[in-house]
């Protein structure tokens, strides 16, 4: 059979039409249908776990003569050759003597030379103009892995004797952050499910399977800073290194359906 152009119009209309229709009915069977009986619990977990590993970061520097700022200063090529020399002597040393308090050559991370421009205000008398002084700070970092947290104070005291200029302070830290955070989502997890058990059997009801699982907040992993004894801060006996406890959260929502 043959359709002429109107026929071809009416019969896309009612097509289109009963799409529609089709479409209607089936969003009102689904909203007709029961829907799924659940409870759904949050739990929260928390550990704590004593650091097995510390991170300590020092700086070395070498500065050049101050000299009097102008518009364009130049450096003094041998100013900073001298005061690159003494900086790597030193960075050796240090390394050197680092080793020799124990510490394995590949937990020491020597960076990069920095070298960059130091302003200095020099004081001036009451009718003096104002002066800008100058000089060139070379600087190299180091970064120590300490594995055996026993060898803390004799590293410290390998630091001081070496002369660093700064000591940017002590990061406790766990080897194996994994293992740590795996326990608190675990811990969590049973507790949710401990909960859903003691409401479910209270009500009088028994869980089903689980419907969704979900992470409230991933577990939080921080590590600690050093801490000192009041005693050692003011000075009046030999300072205690204490590295305290790291504390792990973590958090889960979970939804069991009720059996009828």
């Amino acid at each position: 059979m043959k359709l002429i152009p109107h026929s071809r119009h009416v019969l896309a209309g009612a097509l289109l039409l009963g799409s529609l229709l089709g479409g209607a009915t089936t969003a009102q069977a689904q909203s007709s249908m029961p829907e799924t009986q659940r409870v759904q619990v949050q739990a929260q977990a928390e550990i704590k776990a004593e650091p097995d590993m510390a991170m300590l970061n020092a700086r070395l520097w070498e500065r050049t003569p101050t000299i009097a700022r102008t518009e364009n200063t130049p450096s003094d090529p041998q100013a900073l050759a001298d005061a690159r020399k003494r900086l790597e002597e030193r960075t050796g040393e240090l390394i050197r003597t680092l080793e020799q308090a124990g510490l394995e050559s590949k937990s020491i991370t020597a960076g990069s030379l920095s070298v960059r421009p130091d302003y200095v205000h020099r004081p001036v008398k009451k009718d003096e103009p104002p002066e800008t002084l100058v000089r060139t700070q070379l600087e190299r970092p180091v970064s120590l892995r300490i594995d055996d947290l026993d060898r803390l104070p004799a590293i410290l005291d390998a630091l001081t004797q070496a002369g660093v200029n700064a000591l940017d302070g002590v990061t406790y830290d766990l080897k194996d952050r994994d293992a740590a955070t795996d326990k608190a989502l675990t811990q969590a997890l049973e507790k949710a499910h401990h909960k859903a058990q003691l409401m479910a059997s209270t009500l009088g009801v028994e869980l089903g399977p689980v419907l969704n699982i979900q992470e409230t907040n991933a577990p939080i992993f921080a590590p600690r800073m050093m801490a000192m004894s009041a005693e050692a801060k003011q000075g009046g006996s030999t300072p205690e290194y204490r590295s305290g406890e790291i504390t792990i959260d973590a958090g889960v929502s979970v939804a069991w359906e009720i059996k009828n």
